[in-house]
């Protein structure tokens, strides 16, 4: 936890700062090591930070599942069926291509209250 309290000690977004402290107190509160694992990778720099397609959730997301996005959706790609996808962000294009289709696009923190033994979720990046 001390390594991602000094890289959360350089971001300067205070949403981001605080998404991140929230996901660690859900994560030790609830004993799911997921939320620890979205909140590490939100630490990271933006560089690294995940930016994912639509097509990837749509290939790689089983029925059921609902991904988590530790950075950015992007909507290059189709979207066929009902996703439920949490993220920092979300494209305009990606956020229209995923409610179309029947799908729910969510901030990470409403995942995490939902839901915070962290089951039935994927890490997409």
């Amino acid at each position: 936890m001390g390594r991602i309290r000094k890289l959360q000690a350089k971001k300067t977004n205070p949403n981001l700062v605080g998404l991140i402290d929230r996901l660690l107190e859900i994560s030790v509160k609830n004993e799911a090591k997921i939320w620890r694992d979205v909140a590490e990778m939100l630490s990271k720099s933006r560089r690294n930070q995940a930016e994912v397609n639509v097509s990837k959730l749509e290939k790689y997301l089983k029925d059921g599942e609902v991904a988590v996005v530790p950075g950015k959706v992007l909507g290059t790609g189709k979207v066929e069926r009902p996703l439920k996808v949490a993220a920092f962000g979300f494209s305009e294009m990606a956020r229209k291509k995923i409610e179309t289709a029947g799908g729910k696009c969510m901030d990470i923190l409403q995942l995490a209250n939902e839901n915070p033994k962290g089951s039935g979720l994927r890490i997409i990046r």
